[in-house]
């Protein structure tokens, strides 16, 4: 049995949770709040992280081809090599170049923070930069990557809308919007596994928000 260790208000997180419930893989959830997570597991302290019965593996990207290679049925990835590498490209894009980046304004966006306007100027110019490429390796056919729900989908579906509530916080309006990110969210957010996920993260959200308050 795996076991995914981390907090449902994150991202990556659920990232990873998305794709074990498309996969129908079993599973247990472990909370693990930032700083108090485990060291051997995932030695920088981030969420999330695996244990499986051979060992622990961490960083979200590496436990999603773990999932995938370990186990190969519904798969997440095309047969092909060329397509698989594709969706590869359009998860790299989407997690270097998009909320990476975003990320920057989140302080401010979400957690009640300051973020100075020297560092806005800075983020702004590189989504504008980094949202135009990304527009070009997207499919929204109807999925992300094409026509078939894959690895990428699972980072889209909790990335994108970040992004896109980040930087409507913070300059006035959504650098997705020239993209069909809003019937793309829409079409996703009708499977019962992203439905969970979004609710178990509002869940997730609200006890987080409490232990900050103390």
């Amino acid at each position: 049995m795996l076991t995914l260790c981390g907090f449902a208000a994150s991202n990556y997180y659920n990232k990873v949770k998305l794709a074990l419930l498309e996969k129908g893989v079993p599973f247990e959830e472990e909370l693990a709040w930032l700083g108090q997570t485990d060291k051997a597991a995932s030695p920088l302290g981030k969420v999330p992280y695996l244990k499986t019965e051979a060992g622990t593996l961490s960083e979200s990207t590496v436990l999603l081809e773990y999932i995938e290679d370990a186990y190969p049925a519904h798969p997440l990835m095309p047969a092909d090599a060329f397509q698989k590498a594709k969706v590869r490209e359009i998860l790299r894009y989407l997690e270097l170049h998009l909320e990476l980046v975003a990320r920057n304004l989140y302080g401010e966006a979400f957690f009640g923070g300051k973020v100075s306007d020297a560092a806005k100027e800075k983020t702004g110019a590189q989504l504008t930069k980094n949202v135009a490429a990304f527009a070009q390796l997207a499919k929204f056919s109807p999925f992300i990557a094409g026509d078939t729900f894959t690895l990428a989908d699972c980072a889209a579906a909790v990335h994108l809308p970040l992004v896109s509530s980040a930087t409507k916080i913070i300059y006035g309006r959504d650098y997705l919007a020239d993209l069909p990110v809003g019937n793309y969210l829409k079409l996703v957010g009708e499977r019962a596994t992203v439905q969970k996920v979004h609710a178990e993260r509002k869940a997730n959200a609200a006890l987080m928000l409490q232990r900050a308050k103390g």
